[in-house]
């Protein structure tokens, strides 16, 4: 008899709509997942959803999902974030008077990897692989 492996679980997803309250509803859920998995400190975790899903309320299009999960290959904590929206988040040229746009270029520097890829049903996932 053949042995066949179990994929690891994948917690489900978070649906918010797109309001106000979708980035504290999202880094609440980010925290609970970390201590799920002993993490203790989750603060550039929170950080990294609320960006992520601040841009999908202000950018995107339809609901927000939110996907908290480990990389199966190296254990890191990947936070995914997903709408409908057709449009790219890109990291804009530093702006020292601005009063907004530098969350992604937080997110850069803060993560092992970042980026955005489209979804067969139209929309986009954008992810952050943590360190």
């Amino acid at each position: 008899m053949q042995s066949t492996a179990l994929a690891p679980e994948v917690p489900p997803p978070l649906v918010l709509d797109p309001t106000e309250e979708a980035p504290r509803l999202a880094r609440r859920f980010l925290a609970e997942r970390f201590a799920e998995w002993g993490i203790t400190d989750d603060y550039v975790g929170r950080l990294v959803v609320c960006e992520l899903v601040t841009n999908a309320w202000r950018h995107g299009e339809g609901p927000i999902v939110v996907r908290v999960f480990r990389d199966e290959r190296d254990g890191r904590p990947v936070v995914e974030v997903w709408d409908a929206g057709e449009g790219r988040p890109v990291i804009q040229a530093e702006d020292h008077a601005a009063i907004s746009g530098r969350g992604l270029l937080l997110v850069a520097e803060l993560v092992h990897d970042w980026g955005v890829r489209p979804l067969n049903e139209g929309g986009k996932v954008t992810w952050a692989a943590l360190r």
